[in-house]
């Protein structure tokens, strides 16, 4: 009885050292740059963007972190995605509902330019010696819009996204990050809706 009661105290102790090493092997640190999400619903149309949120760190990002005239994944890790669930119209352009990756190209002066990939690729899908092939990433572009950037009034040590409903048709899309904003209009097309909607009933 004595020897039962020693080996399973052993046995108990043995079970107790493996999962607490399983379990500080699984135990990772956070990741610096943290996946991030956010949704709205603007008349019939969910808008969602999925990205990672890197930190300013007290680097200079655009210009330098993010070179001026070079097309950037707006974001870290993955591929930054947008997502319509109903077919919207963006810088006059009608695009369907489906998941588009989003690229921003940073200027010195004068408006930046906001891509969505038709294709949800990675903007490395598009690199050809070392640099970001622009022709080929501009060919597989969805929309490509102009914007002007706007000063941020504080510093924003976090990359985020913002989307606000507006009217509930028109919805805004505003990018946030270091002392810089951008922000472009999505169409969900509400009225187009309506209408179809009465020809169905």
């Amino acid at each position: 009885m004595k020897h039962n009661k020693l080996f399973l105290a052993a046995f108990a102790l043995i079970l107790f050292f493996s999962v607490s090493t399983l379990s500080f092997a699984q135990l990772q640190a956070p990741a610096p740059s943290p996946a991030a999400h956010v949704s709205q619903t603007v008349g019939f149309t969910k808008i969602s963007i999925d990205y990672s949120s890197p930190a300013v760190k007290g680097r200079k990002v655009f210009g330098e972190l993010e070179k001026y005239g070079t097309t950037w994944r707006a974001g870290a890790n993955n591929p930054t995605i947008i997502e319509f669930s109903t077919p919207v119209s963006i810088g006059g352009k009608n695009l369907a509902a489906g998941k588009y990756s989003l690229f921003i190209t940073p200027q010195e002066s004068g408006d930046w330019t906001i891509h969505l990939n038709s294709k949800a690729n990675a903007v490395y899908a598009y690199m050809k010696d070392g640099k970001v092939d622009e022709a080929a990433l501009a060919k597989d572009d969805a929309v490509a819009i102009t914007v002007s950037p706007i000063a941020a009034p504080e510093t924003f040590e976090r990359l985020a996204y913002f989307i606000s409903a507006e009217d509930n048709k028109v919805a805004s899309v505003t990018f946030m990050w270091a002392d810089v904003m951008l922000t472009f209009m999505v169409d969900t097309q509400v009225d187009q809706k309506l209408e179809q909607f009465k020809g169905v009933f």
